[in-house]
């Protein structure tokens, strides 16, 4: 038996080695399936310690579906109330400093551009060295219409690329929704059925073990 796990753990070994590539997407398709049930167990881990401080309130309740069930709502709305007060006190002060920025940058733009063509013309080299890199007799001759057209261009570019990005957003969000709406419900039957759960692990790893 030991000499045919040896030999099993080498060829897996192999395998690994040799075909990095397939063994790294497979891992990765694994992951994905069971991301969200590791969410959910995290989830659980955390959301356990207030449920069993409301549940331990609630012993006035005789029924213990009903005490369970009760303290899982009531623990979920408090975090839910925690996560709203949170926001609630973080969107004023972003909004604020979007609004600041907003007004600033306008102005630093046009104080940046005075800079720059006072630095021109007390730099007589640095205009003469535009000039040659732009090939322009004079600074008055750029060809505006046809760094219009190239920037047309490249704004057609970004677009472009920006809705190529803005789907495979979309599709990662729906992608994350589905997982954590999936991790919350393992997580709210873990916590309904931790008892039983944890006697099914142990029964688990005293089977395996030792």
């Amino acid at each position: 038996r030991n000499l045919f796990f040896v030999a099993g753990g080498c060829v897996v070994l192999a395998w690994i080695l040799l075909d990095t590539e397939r063994v790294t997407g497979l891992l990765s398709g694994v992951w994905s399936l069971i991301a969200p049930f590791v969410a959910g167990a995290a989830i659980a881990f955390v959301f356990n310690v207030p449920m069993r401080a409301i549940e331990q309130q609630l012993e006035g309740v005789r029924k213990e579906g009903l005490r369970r069930g009760m303290s899982i709502i009531l623990t979920i709305a408090a975090l839910a109330l925690i996560i709203v007060f949170v926001v609630e006190l973080l969107v004023p002060q972003i909004k604020l400093t979007v609004d600041s920025l907003r007004q600033t940058i306008p102005a630093f733009v046009e104080r940046t551009a005075a800079k720059l063509m006072v630095l021109m013309d007390e730099n007589p080299e640095v205009k003469a060295w535009v000039k040659d890199a732009l090939n322009l007799e004079t600074l008055e001759s750029i060809d505006w219409t046809g760094i219009l057209q190239k920037s047309l261009k490249v704004v057609g570019d970004s677009v472009s690329t920006l809705m190529g990005g803005a789907f495979n957003v979309i599709g990662n969000v729906t992608s994350g929704i589905v997982n954590a709406v999936i991790g919350i419900v393992f997580a709210i039957y873990a916590l309904g059925r931790k008892e039983i759960l944890a006697s099914q692990g142990r029964r688990i790893l005293y089977s395996v073990l030792s």
